[in-house]
């Protein structure tokens, strides 16, 4: 609060984050599901011995972290825990560069998760069964038909990478890539920048990585995705 001394300050923020500990416990002792009801407003009070005002506050905290959810007239209940925070973070950093430079934050975003993608993609190749290639395969003829038309196919384009690694059985993987994913198709957007200027090639560098992954070449796999991310960070720094 605007004149509260410093020393004030730092200790209500310290117990505000003791009790948003307190409630995280609270559902992991407690094995609380996401959608689950938590406690009451009076039931937290008595199990942490705190005020109301310090739950109320605490528990907007973890809403704003996905962690609670509150449902006015109805309760508190478990969130879903998403990574929905970390992206609007992401979004936000980007977007509020002081220099301008977003196109460098950008390619900051692409650079991680080229790391990450080149260095899943030997493990896909060791576990992807036919199937899944058939379905990769089936995706990219749809990207193929687009590029045709000129068009460009972003939802196709997130389908296939969260395909792509549906193989390792890592419920995290899909959904850190898609996280990235999405603060560079927002940060695109907010900048009016276009989705993608050359769709054809776009859908050849996918058509590249299933093929490589169906004749089973490892290294090929891993330099058909790298040559895909040059690709689109080349392209991030022309459009920047």
């Amino acid at each position: 609060m605007p004149g509260q001394p410093r020393n004030s300050r730092t200790s209500e923020e310290s117990r505000n984050s003791r009790i948003q500990r307190q409630v995280m416990q609270l559902i992991i002792d407690r094995r609380l599901r996401a959608g689950a009801l938590l406690p009451t407003e009076a039931e937290l009070m008595e199990d942490l011995g705190v005020s109301r005002n310090s739950v109320r506050e605490a528990l907007k905290a973890l809403q704003a972290l996905d962690i609670v959810e509150i449902r006015h007239g109805y309760g508190t209940y478990v969130g879903e825990a998403s990574l929905t925070p970390l992206i609007d973070g992401l979004t936000f950093r980007t977007l509020a560069r002081h220099d301008h430079d977003d196109s460098a934050a950008l390619a900051e975003i692409l650079q991680v998760r080229e790391v990450l993608e080149e260095g899943l993609i030997r493990r896909v190749a060791a576990t992807v069964t036919e199937a899944e290639l058939d379905r990769l395969e089936a995706v990219v003829s749809r990207m193929e038909a687009a590029g045709r038309a000129g068009r460009a196919f972003p939802d196709l384009d997130r389908a296939f990478h969260e395909l792509l690694y549906a193989s390792l059985g890592n419920d995290l993987v899909p959904q850190l890539l898609a996280a990235f994913w999405t603060v560079f198709r927002r940060v695109n957007g907010a900048r009016g920048r276009p989705d993608d200027p050359s769709p054809e090639l776009t859908a050849r560098w996918h058509r590249d990585i299933v093929t490589a992954l169906r004749t089973g070449d490892v290294e090929g796999a891993q330099q058909a995705m790298a040559v895909h991310f040059r690709g689109i960070e080349a392209r991030a720094r022309r459009l920047g």
